[in-house]
């Protein structure tokens, strides 16, 4: 298990850029006795928009935790924040949805044990048994919702109510091959995490890899998104490529793949779960 450094608030804000604000924040949390232990911000000059990350220790801090947001308000109308607060005490509860492929899932579940993404997995949910005796594993419920083209909207609906009866905040899909409905993305009312091939939208379809052989492709890789309405369009949190050679057969393309979706995945769940992602328009900002 990885330990962990000090119990800290991690303050988000979204804002139109102004003179000021980082001055601002920092008076803020200097006048109720906290520590600033990291602070990181951007201004995208096309658009003027201003995205900070701020985090303060507890310790010391003469003002509870719970009462930060209200505290913060005023400042936050001034300059017309959109503003977050988080504890870093808080384990968020994440729903993984799996299909057959069970590489991502495995990895989840695996550095889950050793506490390194500080997260609580209390569901896994998919339209295959395949993927069960890992849940069996890792001692966490496993539910079978199968799928087809009729029954689409009926397993979603199933699939959305058990998410919310286990108070999931976050879902992501560990190679998930259903394309999530704009109603599901709707109705789940939290984030959704997606991985795939970052061929698209060269290499459409069920095989990826082959495709990608048959062009003698001379780099694969793997981009982790936020799921949208807009498919394989949401805003990008992480990727990764590595360089392959005309020696690599198909077989190596897949395994090479698989490796790089597991990484690019865990980046992506443990940098949304650090509240290092700040979503602006049809991109991401992430902090390291």
């Amino acid at each position: 298990m990885t330990a962990r450094k000090k119990d800290s608030i991690v303050l988000l804000i979204r804002c139109k850029d102004r003179k000021g604000i980082v001055a601002r924040v920092s008076g803020f949390i200097h006048d109720f006795g906290g520590n600033i232990l990291d602070s990181d911000h951007h201004t995208d000059e096309e658009t003027n928009a201003f995205l900070m990350r701020m985090e303060f220790a507890t310790d010391g801090l003469q003002l509870p935790p719970g009462d930060i947001p209200a505290a913060f308000e005023p400042i936050a109308k001034v300059y017309e924040m959109h503003y977050e607060v988080y504890s870093s005490t808080q384990r968020p509860r994440v729903g993984l949805l799996v299909s057959k492929q069970d590489h991502c899932l495995a990895d989840l579940l695996q550095r889950h044990r050793r506490d390194e993404l500080h997260i609580d997995i209390p569901i896994i949910i998919s339209n295959h048994d395949i993927c069960a005796s890992w849940a069996e594993l890792f001692k966490i419920p496993y539910a079978v919702y199968p799928v087809t083209k009729e029954t689409k909207p009926q397993q979603e609906q199933q699939v959305v109510g058990l998410l919310k009866e286990h108070r999931v905040e976050l879902v992501v899909m560990a190679r998930y091959m259903q394309i999530l409905s704009a109603d599901f993305l709707t109705h789940i009312g939290c984030p959704v995490i997606n991985i795939h091939h970052s061929f698209l939208p060269a290499f459409i379809g069920a095989n990826p890899y082959r495709q990608a052989y048959d062009r003698g492709v001379k780099i694969i890789g793997a981009t982790a998104h936020y799921a949208t309405q807009d498919l394989d369009e949401g805003p990008i949190i992480e990727q990764d490529v590595m360089r392959v050679g005309h020696r690599d057969t198909v077989e190596d393309l897949v395994r090479k793949g698989r490796d790089l979706e597991e990484v690019v995945l865990a980046r992506a769940v443990r940098r949304h779960v650090e509240r290092r992602v700040l979503v602006y328009g049809r991109k991401t900002v992430v902090f390291d």
